[in-house]
């Protein structure tokens, strides 16, 4: 059974993954390719890395117990919807700021999500 953090980052995920695939829809039906960077960052932070997040908390179910744990989720969902828009905003020339912003909360995110994996103890092969 999924647990809590888990299913926010799957339904996150799924979310994210038919946003870019209708950007992308729209992208290829209008022939204006410029915005790939932004529908790239959005398939691949959205779906593929929320994904990732949510197998390892499915995995690690302990793990969600922790702040930590809870927090790198929200700036990871923050991140994408920060930067993603701030991409698109930085190609039009219009500011490069939110995607500045965006980029280093995803950043932050990864780090906590590194400081989560690091601290998660080792199955012995005993208690495996």
């Amino acid at each position: 059974m999924m647990n809590l953090l888990s299913k926010i980052c799957w339904i996150g995920a799924v979310l994210y993954a038919v946003a870019g695939m209708v950007f992308g829809i729209v992208m290829s039906a209008s022939g204006d390719h410029s915005l790939s960077p932004a529908h790239a960052h959005l398939i691949l932070l959205g779906w593929v890395t929320l994904a990732l997040y949510g197998t390892f908390y499915t995995l690690c179910a302990e793990a969600t117990k922790t702040w930590v744990a809870r927090i790198q989720v929200a700036l990871a969902h923050l991140g994408v919807l920060v930067l993603t828009p701030g991409i698109v905003l930085a190609i039009q020339g219009r500011s490069e700021t939110p995607a500045k912003v965006g980029a280093v909360i995803v950043l932050m995110s990864m780090l906590l999500f590194a400081t989560v994996v690091f601290t998660q103890p080792t199955r012995s092969a005993k208690s495996a």
